[in-house]
């Protein structure tokens, strides 16, 4: 059909996340070194035009609120031409790889986020 598949958006989202928090300073790799995952527990996608093979396409990341035991992330992916193709969000949890139960998030997290949402 020549358009990118749908359930590659979620990839795409990813790649927004992961960035977002290097861009903060947070590494992920360090974070599951330090016992910490993310795993995604909510996701929500809102396609409003097709993103087409070949295409260059930017995703925009904001977090949606100071994190506590969960982090949220709303989304925007556009094409070339500036369109919107989806809005989207996720909802992730702060979790112990150990104990794979939820935890607050860490304070040095939050003193990153609050230092980059001050810039």
């Amino acid at each position: 059909m020549g358009v990118v598949y749908h359930g590659n958006y979620a990839q795409y989202l990813e790649m927004g996340r992961v960035e977002w928090l290097r861009d903060t300073g947070i590494s992920y790799k360090k974070m599951e070194e330090n016992g910490i995952m993310l795993p995604v527990v909510s996701l929500s996608l809102n396609y409003r035009k097709s993103a087409f093979y070949d295409e260059l396409i930017s995703v925009e990341t904001r977090l949606k609120k100071t994190p506590s035991v969960k982090i949220e992330f709303d989304y925007k992916i556009y094409n070339e031409q500036q369109e919107i193709l989806v809005e989207a969000s996720t909802v992730l949890a702060f979790m112990d790889m150990k104990t794979k139960r939820p935890i607050r998030c860490p304070k040095y997290l939050l003193e990153l986020i609050e230092k980059r949402e001050k810039k």
